[in-house]
């Protein structure tokens, strides 16, 4: 939610006290949420950059996404959503063991 996404900024702009960032997002509704208007006017050097509506080439988390449907729920039928879960879990620490051969394989499906 926006509250979130707030307390996240918050949190890289005491990672990173000065000097301007660039913050490259998608267009989920959060990001454009006028709630968060006061927030961003009232820390300047926080510059959002949208990417293109409907562009997931440029979103590498979308190779991700195809990646683990390819990997975990291709053609499944999971009884109980547990065992999705595990699935996902399993997968995810699977790629999380080698995570530069895992940029260069999202890169790739992109």
């Amino acid at each position: 939610d926006v509250a979130a996404f707030v307390r996240f900024l918050e949190d890289l702009l005491t990672a990173y006290p000065t000097g301007k960032m660039a913050l490259v997002l998608d267009n989920s509704r959060i990001h454009h949420a006028i709630a968060l208007q006061p927030f961003l006017k009232k820390h300047p050097r926080l510059q959002l950059v949208f990417l293109p509506p409907y562009s997931p080439n440029l979103n590498p988390v979308e190779g991700l996404w195809l990646w683990l449907k390819a990997d975990v729920v291709n053609n499944i039928f999971f009884e109980k959503f547990y065992t999705i879960r595990l699935h996902v879990s399993q997968f995810m620490k699977r790629i999380n063991k080698h995570p530069m051969q895992t940029i260069d394989r999202l890169l790739v499906r992109l």
